[in-house]
């Protein structure tokens, strides 16, 4: 393994390119925060803890922070789109690193249901005399998500770049926000009293600004197509970064700008306090921030990262083998991105018509639950490379280290561990829980009996 190794793929094969720089694997992580989470679920973490929800929010953040910088020395050291399926294999086992990349990238797909359905809620804002309500919330979801698959299918470098674009739009709102709302003069009156929920109440805000973050931990998967491996190191690092202070930020604003109380999930968050501190004006460019943030959350979250996984799963014969197919022109793995088109569309349908609060709420809830143990298994077997590579070695072998190891992975472990204990907070999530497990055991097995009839192999990596 070479220093700062810069790759590419050798002259006539078909696959995976390295194509995308700094910017565009940095732009991955701020994008693919989760968009219904900051800006629609986030309304229930404000209703939940009142003005505690900013340094919910802000713990939430830190946690997730943690977490990304822990799995920057295997991003380096072992970059693949299978990411965290191969990592946590190869030193925990295949029945641990199967269900680490599944949950990861199956959790993706579903929330591209309602991370859609949220874009759709934006443009019916917009336009509320052209279909307006279900209709318009399903149309607008369905055509957008549609355009996005498209993009993806088009090329890694074609959606990245749309991506940076976007994000950087995104930042600049949601900065700009900020920066006018203290120009303008925050009313912090709004923030007493802090807890006015009590602590349960603070607590209960965690899980929820966790599932907003927690999308960004999808660079890991652009292994194969960053042209510089050090790159997804330094983005984990500075997509982190961008995304605490930026939003944390905002919150302050929104908290001090509205009363806490008139908080919903009816309309976009930000939108709301940006339409009663800044007028109409205010509420549109909101809004417009708010599609942004849903849209780069599908580009490469709920379409790019799972089209990895699957692709690097399936060439060995641990998923389907459509999903390993690959656009000779495009080297976009494009059979996956129609499937998953076709799931999301489903789920927007299907959840436009029967989905309600607790259900919406169930679904995003089991999420932060499956992606906290993927990252927890991901996390423990970095120090299990760290520790196979050598503490004195590791910067000279990669080109990346871990600053504060070992106490960065202790404090992101102890941190999932808490958000896990929030996480299960009635009878109905564990439930939820146990259905998901059971269809993933039930997957093993298949999986493990292909082994020993010699139809796939045991030894692989993704």
């Amino acid at each position: 393994m070479s220093k700062s190794p810069t790759l590419s793929n050798p002259a006539g094969q078909t696959g995976l390119v390295r194509c995308m720089g700094f910017w565009q694997v940095w732009a991955i992580g701020v994008g693919a925060v989760v968009g219904d989470g900051i800006f629609l679920y986030l309304g229930q973490a404000v209703q939940a803890g009142g003005p505690s929800s900013l340094l919910g929010t802000l713990i939430a953040g830190v946690i997730q922070m943690l977490i990304m910088v822990s799995m920057g020395e295997l991003a380096v050291g072992m970059p693949c789109a299978g990411a965290m399926s191969v990592w946590v294999e190869k030193y925990l086992g295949k029945f641990a690193g199967l269900f680490s990349g599944l949950t990861f990238s199956v959790g993706w797909v579903i929330m591209g249901g309602s991370t859609s359905i949220a874009l759709g809620v934006s443009m019916v804002y917009w336009l509320p005399n052209f279909l307006p309500g279900t209709a318009g919330i399903i149309f607008w979801a369905l055509v957008w998500f549609s355009i996005f698959v498209i993009m993806n299918i088009m090329g890694a470098k074609i959606a990245g770049t749309g991506q940076l674009v976007m994000v950087v739009v995104l930042v600049a709102i949601m900065a700009g926000f900020g920066i006018a709302g203290l120009i303008k003069g925050v009313d912090t009156s709004n923030m007493t009293p802090f807890m006015p929920n009590g602590f349960s109440g603070f607590t209960s805000t965690i899980p929820i600004a966790t599932f907003g973050f927690m999308g960004a931990a999808c660079i890991t998967t652009a292994g194969h197509e960053c042209k510089k491996t050090t790159d997804l190191g330094k983005a984990l690092v500075w997509s982190s970064l961008t995304f605490i202070i930026v939003y944390c930020l905002a919150l302050f604003v929104l908290l001090c700008g509205m009363n806490w109380q008139d908080a919903s999930m009816d309309v976009p968050l930000f939108t709301q306090a940006a339409n009663l501190i800044f007028g109409p004006v205010g509420g549109h460019i909101m809004n417009l921030a708010c599609w942004v943030a849903c849209a780069t959350c599908l580009i490469m979250g709920s379409i790019y990262t799972p089209s990895r996984i699957f692709y690097s799963m399936a060439q060995e014969g641990y998923m389907p083998k459509f999903f390993a197919k690959i656009n000779s022109k495009t080297h976009t793995p494009t059979s996956g991105l129609i499937f998953i088109w076709i799931v999301c569309a489903v789920i927007i349908i299907a959840a436009a018509f029967a989905g309600t609060t607790v259900v919406y709420t169930t679904l995003v809830n089991q999420a932060v639950i499956a992606w906290c143990l993927s990252w927890g298994l991901a996390i423990i077997a970095g120090m299990m490379y760290r520790k196979e590579i050598g503490s004195k070695n590791i910067k000279q072998v990669i080109g990346w280290k871990c600053w504060g190891y070992p106490v960065v992975p202790i404090l992101a472990l102890v941190g999932i561990v808490y958000v896990l204990y929030l996480s299960f907070y009635d009878a109905q999530q564990w439930i939820a829980f146990a259905i998901w497990v059971v269809v993933y055991i039930i997957y093993y097995l298949n999986i493990r009996a292909k082994i020993k009839a010699g139809k796939i192999r045991a030894d692989v990596q993704f």
